[in-house]
């Protein structure tokens, strides 16, 4: 059975959203949780719910790591954090996975250097899935390297590409490399470079696309510089939340746009579904030598038990040696 370690208290809604998401995860997944956090208010928690107390382990750690403290110091200094803890179940194999929903940057910081790096990987990167026409797309990376070389971003590149394969389900999937215009020579030097480089290798790559690409499904893995992709990633949610909001709005504006509302109801918790960033509970972290998942700050309980499904798919399907082996076929390849 797969064992995940969970930070209990990372997230804007911890601990009590962070617990609902574990113990709905497993009543319906084949997984142990390693709940981490402060022993008694964890009990204290639990004491009021139902669960099967076989399958939630509680694992103290009396720190906790903010959403706004500098990521590298709060590693360094609260060695008995939620998340540092949660990080290390995972290093001592107690563990096979982590999900955390607190500060990224700490849990990038911990994990690179608790768990390391796959070899020949310079960088670790994280992949965010968003939804597009004909299913979903792959940004990689999504925050967790805001100056990169080109190298790096040919390694995003693999590791997207075999995770998108392995876990979402298309063998040879697209790849390519945001910019802004398609044109070879579109870009700068960095971009550039990092174009010839992706286009060395045996990845099914189709050079360079534009931000509309994102949603039109015509890539499946697109390729940034973690700078470009995190506000790209946080332009595309705020976009979502303005769509709802003014169809909201002018839904309950008058008696007609009531009653479509009602009429289309089916309709829109199927739009809602498919730009509910929950439906995939959190962002791997590709690169480190372990398996670990970023969530959003808000996520909700229904993420958690999502990011926890992802985490237990990622360990069935031993995602990072399929990276690895691939990582070593390509670059061979390049160099």
């Amino acid at each position: 059975m797969v064992r995940v370690a969970v930070d209990a208290m990372g997230g804007d809604h911890a601990p009590d959203v962070v617990i609902d998401g574990v113990l709905e995860a497993v009543a319906r997944f084949d997984v142990c949780v390693l709940l981490v956090g402060p022993e008694d208010v964890l009990k204290a928690r639990l004491a009021r719910r139902r669960y099967d107390a076989s399958r939630v382990e509680i694992v103290h750690a009396s720190e906790t790591i903010q959403m706004d403290e500098a990521p590298a110091a709060a590693i360094r200094r609260k060695k008995d954090s939620s998340i540092s803890v949660g990080i290390q179940c995972v290093k001592d194999r107690r563990a096979d996975a982590f999900f955390s929903a607190g500060n990224t940057g700490a849990v990038v910081c911990g994990a690179t250097l608790k768990l390391g790096l796959l070899e020949t990987i310079e960088r670790p990167g994280i992949a965010i899935v968003m939804p597009n026409r004909t299913g979903v797309s792959l940004i990689i990376d999504a925050g967790a390297n805001i100056n990169p070389k080109p190298v790096h971003l040919l390694q995003y590149a693999i590791m997207g590409s075999a995770y998108f394969e392995d876990i979402l389900g298309k063998k040879h999937p697209t790849v390519g490399l945001l910019n802004v215009g398609e044109e070879e020579a579109k870009g700068t030097d960095f971009v550039r470079q990092t174009h010839q480089l992706i286009e060395q290798s045996p990845l099914n790559f189709i050079g360079n696309v534009e931000g509309k690409h994102i949603f039109s499904g015509q890539c499946d893995v697109i390729v940034a510089d973690g700078f470009v992709g995190n506000v790209t990633l946080k332009v595309a949610e705020s976009i979502a939340e303005i769509l709802s909001y003014f169809l909201k709005d002018e839904m309950a504006s008058n008696w007609r746009g009531r009653l479509a509302y009602l009429l289309g109801r089916p309709c829109f918790r199927r739009f809602n579904k498919k730009i509910d960033y929950s439906e995939y509970g959190g962002a791997p972290l590709l690169g480190v030598d372990g398996i670990v998942i970023i969530g959003h700050g808000r996520s909700s309980a229904k993420a958690v038990m999502n990011a926890i499904h992802f985490a237990k798919k990622e360990v069935d399907r031993n995602i990072n040696q399929n990276i690895l082996e691939t990582v070593r076929k390509t670059l061979t390849r390049v160099s």
